[in-house]
């Protein structure tokens, strides 16, 4: 896909209008049409979005740097690290393991009641990788954490809920025998939605400076030095925008965990980190190969959400919505003098259920397909 680049702003519509089905249907067909991008803005979101936006990412700068014995206790080898701490785990297409980022994983079985920590595994008993439960860190460590991404996850899939409705209404209209309510049926039910906390590692230096030879928009080749090409292979993904942060000036750091140190009697959270109003390379940033396969840099506004479609939808609508190509490039060494600067974001998958039917001429459940996507990736 080697399509001219360009910097463009995706479409955006507001919450009140998603939720009183007022999103005009030209809105939709530029979002997820055919020349689309294949991804939609949500902006005018609840008041306590930027905060809590704001804690949890810097939440995961914290997160990243604890010492490798409390990351370890944070990971779930029999899951293959897709729940709880993962890093260099991930394998890319080249073979080699991505070690530029940190991920954290969530089952976000809680939006559907909060007592629960996974996808139950009564009929899927060898499926770890959705039915192992979460991994919290002691609120010794990580004072706040838990309660906080809780309400920020459930807080875009309330938002889910409403773009599903509105894609809905665009497949109906688009999509022969699309089955009425399909998408908002899958964010509102699903056990096996799962969310991503990502914290981006900042660069190491380069022996040679890429200013003396800067890449440009236009260059052929993708710069996926911060997370290579890929499909996301649920439904509907929603994507904060990134915070930047120089961890060389606000190293997020806190005082060593201690076993006989008393968790904190109210709830508490660290302080949220010193940001960066945006990367010091304006290169760098997602990057989204377009329907008519240009390669687009796209801007999330901090106080907006993002969501793009996936490759489980794509199969079930045989090919009629896409899954949406995109990769991560990292700041060049050097751009904007800044030190160490980090990259952190969160991602929410909306999925199926296991055991729904997500192909129906060979009777595919999603189960089958995720096994699929865990073996190429794991």
């Amino acid at each position: 896909m080697n399509g001219v680049r360009t910097s463009q702003e995706a479409v955006s519509v507001s919450l009140e209008d998603l939720r009183r089905d007022a999103v005009p249907f030209e809105t939709l067909d530029h979002a997820f049409g055919p020349s689309s991008l294949g991804i939609l803005i949500v902006r005018d979101l609840p008041s306590k979005f930027a905060d809590l936006r704001l804690r949890v990412l810097s939440y995961a700068s914290y997160l990243a740097n604890l010492p490798p014995d409390d990351l370890e206790k944070l990971s779930c080898p029999t899951a293959k690290y897709l729940v709880g701490w993962s890093h260099g785990k991930e394998a890319l297409k080249s073979g080699h393991y991505d070690t530029h980022k940190g991920s954290y994983y969530v089952n976000c079985a809680f939006y559907q009641d909060s007592s629960l920590q996974s996808t139950p595994s009564d009929d899927f008993p060898n499926f770890p990788e959705y039915t192992a439960p979460n991994i919290w860190p002691p609120e010794t460590i990580l004072p706040g954490f838990r309660k906080t991404l809780e309400e920020l996850c459930n807080l875009i899939n309330d938002t889910a809920l409403l773009v599903a409705r509105a894609c809905d209404r665009y497949a109906s209209a688009k999509i022969e025998d699309y089955e009425e309510g399909y998408l908002e049926r899958v964010v509102k039910t699903s056990m096996t939605t799962k969310a991503r906390l990502l914290h981006y590692f900042p660069p190491e230096p380069s022996v040679t400076s890429s200013i003396s030879t800067p890449p440009t928009l236009n260059s052929d080749e993708d710069d996926d030095s911060w997370c290579a090409t890929h499909v996301d292979h649920g439904c509907l993904t929603g994507l904060t925008s990134a915070l930047y942060v120089d961890e060389s000036t606000t190293p997020p750091t806190l005082p060593p965990s201690s076993a006989n140190r008393p968790a904190p009697s109210t709830p508490e959270s660290i302080p949220s980190l010193t940001t960066l109003p945006n990367s010091p390379d304006p290169l760098a940033g997602l990057y989204i190969h377009s329907r008519t396969s240009h390669t687009t840099k796209v801007t999330i506004p901090p106080d907006c959400l993002a969501f793009q479609t996936g490759e489980a939808l794509e199969v079930i609508t045989q090919g009629k919505f896409r899954a949406v190509p995109h990769f991560v490039r990292g700041p060049r060494p050097g751009i904007g003098q800044v030190g160490k600067v980090a990259r952190n974001t969160l991602a929410v998958f909306t999925q199926p259920n296991l055991g729904e039917i997500i192909h129906s001429e060979v009777g595919t459940t999603f189960a089958e397909f995720a096994r699929g996507v865990v073996r190429r990736h794991t």
